[in-house]
């Protein structure tokens, strides 16, 4: 995929992403797909979007790329930060300018 947009993400809401690392992998899933509240600019190759994604594990990672592989888009490479803990585990973030 060259750019990726919201249309991508949106008829994957619910769905599995496993984070990779390394050896092992991380499952997440993918709970909110929004357009962002920022104005689009003229010469912007995309609206842009945010992406919340729920890990059930209590451990927080850091921010970073990370891989991600799901069935409907395949691997992406997503800059990932953790926005928010509560009783379910971690929410991360991915926005896209």
């Amino acid at each position: 995929m060259d750019l990726l947009t919201l249309q991508h993400f949106a008829g994957c809401v619910g769905q599995a992403f496993d984070l990779s690392l390394g050896e092992s992998t991380v499952p997440l899933t993918l709970s909110e797909a929004r357009p962002s509240a920022q104005q689009i600019l003229p010469g912007m190759r995309r609206e842009p979007f945010s992406l919340l994604f729920r890990s059930h594990s209590a451990i927080v990672l850091p921010q970073q790329i990370y891989r991600l592989k799901n069935m409907s888009l395949g691997i992406l490479d997503i800059f990932l930060v953790p926005v928010a803990r509560d009783k379910d585990g971690i929410v991360y973030q991915a926005v896209f300018n």
